[in-house]
Order: structure tokens, then sequence, then C-alpha cells
């Protein structure tokens, strides 16, 4: 197992979809070359999960096809 990275110099941005009232808040850091940390905000010392950036891209590309594949309930 490697050492950890520093994340003292992530740039966290809360994402778009989080709620505005309090409720599940995930932030993500888009700064730090090869990785993507994410990280509960109401818990920002808390565990952040790290991502390689090509598995983090794979998972948002599979997020944008599968909304274009949502439709509405009947």
């Amino acid at each position: 197992m490697g050492t950890a990275p520093d994340l003292r110099t992530a740039s966290w941005h809360k994402s778009s979809y989080s709620s505005n009232g309090g409720g599940e808040c995930v932030e993500v850091a888009d700064n730090l070359p090869g990785i993507v940390p994410v990280r509960d905000s109401k818990d920002p010392d808390g565990p952040v999960l790290i991502f390689p950036t090509h598995c983090w891209s794979a998972f948002i590309s599979s997020l944008t096809a599968g909304a274009a594949e949502v439709r509405p309930a009947p």
C-alpha cells in the first residue's frame, strides 16, 4: 500500500446535484494530477475516497450516457 496523497492543496467543489438543504453533499477535487478525491462536504475532515483520473472519467461518462437513456415515468 502506497503513501496517502497530500490533499492540502485540493480545490474542493460541491456537486451540482447535491441538495442545498443540508442533505447529501458530495465534493470533488479536480486539481490534483492523476487522482480525483471525493468526500462528504458535511465531514470535510473525514474519510476521502481517491480514484485514478481515468476511472473517475469512465464513471462520469457512464453517468452521462445513462442520463441520456432515462425516460420519465408514464
